[in-house]
């Protein structure tokens, strides 16, 4: 099958985007047909920058990723389902991994706090460890950007080389 197929068939209708109550703020800017392409580049970008913004540690990386691929003209749906690698599932285990990451690059002892399941315990040990998160999830976002930006740079030239290759064969027979 088609990778464009598959990606259409597994990403967000344009039109559903364009109509979401977070999104509107976008307004006509989301008729771009930029937007909604699926070529390389745009694609590429779009997946570079939905890494980046999954491990941005605020609220709204959806809003943020959407807002960036409409400034910057480059796949929206891509960028907007890729944020979704931090889930309700994976935040925990990568903003412990991201607080760790950070504590080490400022070259500070991870805290021995002891975890309290409320807002004041939150909000009380967000001193000690929010510099360190921040930095953290700040190094890891650009690192994830980066490195898919290139992985899926170099994977769509190959698989372009290997298609290309195969229809070489097709016709040489």
């Amino acid at each position: 099958m088609n990778v464009k197929k598959q990606l259409r068939r597994w990403l967000p209708d344009p039109e559903r985007l364009r109509t979401h109550k977070s999104l509107r703020f976008l307004g006509a800017s989301l008729h771009d047909p930029r937007l909604w392409s699926f070529r390389r580049r745009s694609t590429v970008r779009g997946l570079a920058a939905g890494a980046f913004f999954a491990f941005v540690p605020v609220p709204w990386q959806m809003v943020l990723a959407a807002a960036a691929a409409v400034w910057l003209r480059f796949n929206l749906p891509v960028a907007v389902a890729m944020v979704w690698i931090t889930n309700p599932l994976t935040i925990p285990p990568i903003a412990f991994v991201n607080y760790r990451f950070g504590a080490w690059l400022l070259d500070r002892p991870p805290g021995q706090q002891r975890f309290e399941p409320s807002l004041e315990g939150l909000l009380r040990q967000a001193g000690d460890i929010g510099w360190p998160l921040l930095v953290g999830s700040m190094t890891t976002a650009v690192l994830a950007g980066v490195a898919t930006f290139v992985l899926a740079h170099l994977l769509w030239r190959w698989h372009i080389i290997v298609r290309f290759r195969r229809r070489s064969l097709k016709r040489s027979n």
